[in-house]
């Protein structure tokens, strides 16, 4: 192939074309344009990377065979039929392929962005402008000819699929409410294509479930809810303590502010205790919880 290659390893594969019953060891090769699982130069299955729409990892549907946990799957289209191919190696290798597959398949993809459609309550007038999406290490950038902006995936709280009318059509929306200089913020991203639109929503999932396992183990009660939301509302505070803000004792939020510390939801910061990106995703979700 005349593309550059991106991914070339030594893996097992299956796929619903093959008339195989089990995974098959040979070459995995990923170039810009296509994906080929070859067991030997007459044996080989070529999957163009626009006829993908789906990548899961870790998901493999029973009828391709026996697979360990460390498998991407890919879902794509042929002569009108949809089907399933299955990737396995060891776990490093299958993370780095299934990010780098998501990237191959999305990198570039042309894209109408709104960057600030909301910025804290107020809802803004902002044109939506034609960019180019990249999925990069743990961020996602849009590239407008006027300049870049990136999304930290650690700082979103919340994202949805919807439709709007952009241009006198109606366009699938991805709506993604995140933080941004410590101040939440709304952006809307609309793709000409749903199907490229439902494999960035998957990837999306799958960093933001992530995030969630790390907050899994982290209990919130009440008192910690309560800390962080004063913290993520008054900002700085401009230098008033914080237990006269919460109406608490000074000794009880100090040992609040260690727990939080130790959960990773707040730093040590030149003027104090400061909310940490993640401590800040999680103080938005709560805020109607200690509002309420």
């Amino acid at each position: 192939m005349s593309e550059s290659v991106i991914a070339d390893f030594v893996g097992k594969f299956n796929s619903e074309v093959a008339s195989r019953g089990d995974p098959i060891k040979g070459r995995v090769v990923l170039s810009q344009k296509r994906l080929v699982l070859a067991a030997s130069e007459t044996d080989k299955l070529t999957i163009p990377l626009d006829s993908i729409f789906d990548i899961a990892i870790g998901q493999v549907p029973p009828d391709l065979g026996d697979f360990f946990d460390s498998t991407v799957t890919v879902a794509f289209e042929r002569n009108g039929r949809r089907l399933i191919a299955a990737v396995e190696a060891d776990n490093e290798k299958i993370e780095k392929f299934g990010t780098v597959l998501f990237k191959a398949v999305i990198n570039g993809t042309e894209t109408t962005v709104k960057e600030r459609a909301r910025v804290g309550g107020r809802v803004t007038d902002d044109p939506f402008k034609t960019a180019r999406l990249f999925l990069t290490a743990g961020t996602v950038e849009f590239r407008r000819d006027d300049g870049a902006f990136t999304i930290d995936l650690k700082t979103v709280s919340d994202f949805e699929r919807d439709t709007r009318e952009i241009g006198g059509a109606k366009r699938p929306v991805l709506t993604v409410r995140h933080m941004k200089d410590g101040t939440a913020m709304t952006t809307q991203a609309a793709l000409a294509s749903g199907r490229k639109m439902a494999i960035l929503g998957r990837y999306l999932r799958r960093e933001y479930s992530e995030l969630m396992e790390e907050l899994r183990n982290v209990e919130l009660t009440k008192d910690k809810k309560e800390v962080l939301v004063a913290m993520y509302s008054t900002g700085d505070m401009d230098g008033m303590p914080l237990a006269s803000i919460l109406g608490k004792d000074s000794s009880q939020v100090s040992m609040i502010l260690q727990d939080l510390s130790e959960d990773g939801l707040i730093q040590d910061g030149a003027d104090g205790p400061t909310l940490t990106p993640t401590g800040k995703v999680v103080a938005s979700r709560h805020l109607e919880d200690v509002n309420a």
